[in-house]
């Protein structure tokens, strides 16, 4: 009759989990470092994305203040936009789907 091993037997004879080697205090300030320079460059790929889709930023300096003023503005134009069209369509008789009503 074969024994069954109890499970802190199989615990026991497990191997340990492989231990990462912890970081020196220089190593930590370097991963920081790279951290926060590809955060930095995360944010100004996005400010150069909204200079290109919003009108009037092209070839502008990069003033990131007046990028989102700009920004917030044009959306508010866009959405007011949206809303004469759905009043107009819904003036002629024409349904407009909720998706595309503010």
């Amino acid at each position: 009759m074969a024994t069954s091993k109890s499970s802190s037997e199989e615990r026991q004879s497990a191997p340990p989990p492989e231990e990462k080697p912890r970081l020196t205090e220089s190593e930590k300030k370097m991963n920081h470092i790279a951290s926060e320079q590809k955060r930095r460059q995360a944010i100004r790929e996005g400010f150069d994305r909204l200079t290109e889709l919003v009108p009037g930023l092209e070839g502008q300096g990069r003033s990131e203040g007046l990028v989102l003023k700009r920004t917030v503005q044009f959306m508010r134009d866009q959405l007011a936009e949206n809303q004469r069209m759905v009043e107009e369509i819904e003036s002629h008789g024409g349904d407009v789907p909720e998706k595309f009503k503010v």
